[in-house]
């Protein structure tokens, strides 16, 4: 007789985002994002992606119902993953979902009631992961990271983060594959801002092609030249993530491998601390933002 398949609903909340992160989810390929939210991938167990404001055809009162009962009926049996980043000025009217009483409630209200009650939460993206573009200055909508949000509202569950501007789709499959086989991360797996060790545990730096050329002093001088891109601009020495080996498109290419310079888009300090981009980091910004080296 076969086993039962235990059925975890998924809750994808976008507030301050621009989608990126969930079109980086689509193209997923190993597995393809149908077998990875619609099928039991892993024995015994299957998501069931619930909501998700950007590729579910229901729309209205019934799925915000169907969000709010999840986070009632299911306490504790869901996981919810955060898209963007919650604003907290103004009551947080930059970003609303439904209305509670004849008003609308904003979508960090949302974000608290749904990590109040899951089994745990994944913030996607640079946005939900740390507060992002909508965080930067002059950041005119108190922009906070699912994270702030949740110590700002002393809520204690799990948080994973997983950012990137957007992040690579299997850094967000694997990361949920490993919840599905072996539970929640434990002591190690995560580094010390929420991210997936297996995952942001190395230096773009460390095992980037151009790497030989840095340490021959041999800097490109435009784009296009040969050489490190170092002076350009590149962040990957300040950069933990694994690009370089992963790569993206399924393995075709990567921003270096391209002959951009790394943006360092899945640091807590992007995009101030690493703009302009296509120049070099200066040793003001490194002591202003405690930029780690």
């Amino acid at each position: 007789m076969a086993s039962e398949t235990v059925e975890i609903p998924v809750i994808w909340l976008a507030a301050q985002a621009c989608s990126g992160c969930s079109v980086s989810l689509l193209n997923a390929a190993a597995p393809e994002v149908g077998t990875f939210l619609l099928e039991p991938f892993v024995p015994g167990r299957q998501l069931n992606l619930l909501f998700h404001m950007t590729i579910m055809a229901g729309q209205g009162e019934p799925v915000v119902k169907l969000l709010e009962d999840t986070a009632r009926d299911r306490k504790d049996g869901y996981i919810f993953v955060a898209e963007g980043s919650f604003p907290t000025k103004d009551k947080g009217l930059a970003s609303t979902l439904g209305e509670r009483n004849g008003a609308p409630v904003s979508m960090t209200d949302r974000a608290a009631e749904l990590a109040a009650n899951a089994m745990a939460v994944i913030g996607i993206g640079a946005c939900a992961s740390f507060g992002g573009i909508p965080a930067a200055a002059p950041d005119v909508t108190g922009a906070r990271s699912v994270g702030q949000v949740m110590k700002d509202r002393e809520i204690d569950k799990p948080l994973v983060n997983i950012p990137g501007c957007p992040p690579h789709p299997d850094w967000f499959t694997g990361t949920v594959a490993g919840i599905l086989l072996r539970g929640l991360p434990g002591p190690g797996d995560l580094d010390e801002l929420g991210r997936p060790r297996a995952y942001f545990g190395k230096l773009i730096h460390e095992s980037c092609p151009r790497r030989p050329d840095f340490d021959a002093a041999k800097f490109a001088k435009a784009f296009g030249d040969e050489g490190c891109l170092f002076q350009l601009g590149c962040k990957g020495p300040y950069t933990w993530a694994d690009c370089p080996t992963r790569m993206w498109n399924h393995g075709v290419n990567w921003c270096i491998g391209a002959g951009g310079p790394c943006a360092g888009c899945v640091e807590p300090e992007f995009p101030d601390a690493f703009s302009p981009l296509y120049k070099k980091l200066t040793e003001e910004r490194l002591d202003r933002f405690a930029i780690r080296t």
